[in-house]
């Protein structure tokens, strides 16, 4: 979108230039930087639900590199990196950063993972993982979304991330097992086909819960092809899983 018209729409929504200015060049990372310290602040202060009071090195600069307000659409931009969850149509939610940020820590990431996102959203999630582990295979249940994160995250470079149109819940068996499962829209309960396609060893973390009552964040690890075990993280907010199951 060119320069101007950008500008139009936040001038439509009631900014001046000299505030619309803070959202370009340089400000965007003094912005995500912000952020980060945000980040680095409420893990301290949940520290007793998450079992730890800082997150890895590799993922908060993962999280300080990823520029969220590409991932956003334009009249939510300005918002990009408040500590919050933001609008991206039909919908869905980008999530809160924090949150991100956790989800992608408790599933210890390596360099040499292949991971499977349930829910790809605006691809945000996906592209923090990218720079932290092989590749990323990620699926999304509505199609408008599906094709806009394929195509931002194709022009923003992002090589290693595999992006499909479909029901998350089955997962995508073509390329398990996988060492590491996020999902990132709230289950009734723990899908089958997503434990069957985690590696012996790997983790799977999943908001689980009611849309309408307390949600919690689990994280499960495969002990064997017949055993996991499961710890619940933190209450948490997310949009319903859907698809036929």
């Amino acid at each position: 979108m060119k320069q101007w018209l950008n500008d139009l729409i936040y001038i439509i929504a009631g900014l001046t230039i000299s505030q619309l200015s803070i959202c370009y060049g340089d400000e965007w990372e003094t912005m995500r930087q912000e952020m980060v310290q945000e980040i680095v602040e409420e893990v301290k202060e949940t520290s007793y639900f998450i079992g730890k009071s800082s997150l890895y090195d590799t993922v908060m600069k993962a999280i300080a590199t990823v520029p969220r307000h590409k991932f956003v659409p334009v009249s939510e931009q300005r918002w990009s990196y408040d500590n919050r969850p933001l609008p991206i149509g039909y919908g869905q939610t980008i999530s809160q950063p924090y949150i991100v940020a956790l989800m992608t820590d408790l599933l210890e990431p390596d360099k040499e993972d292949v991971i499977l996102e349930v829910g790809t959203g605006s691809g945000y999630q996906a592209a923090v993982l990218a720079s932290l582990v092989k590749q990323v295979y990620t699926i999304e249940i509505i199609e408008e979304l599906a094709t806009i994160s394929s195509e931002r995250l194709a022009k923003l470079g992002y090589e290693n991330i595999a992006t499909k149109f479909a029901d998350g819940y089955y997962g995508w068996p073509e390329y398990s097992p996988f060492d590491g499962i996020i999902v990132t829209a709230a289950a009734g309960q723990i899908p089958p086909p997503l434990v069957k396609q985690l590696k012996v060893g790997g983790k799977m973390i999943i908001p689980v819960g009611d849309q309408f009552f307390t949600q919690h964040l689990i994280l499960i690890e495969k002990i064997s092809d017949t055993q996991v075990t499961t710890r619940q993280v933190l209450p948490v907010r997310f949009v319903p899983l859907t698809g036929k199951h």
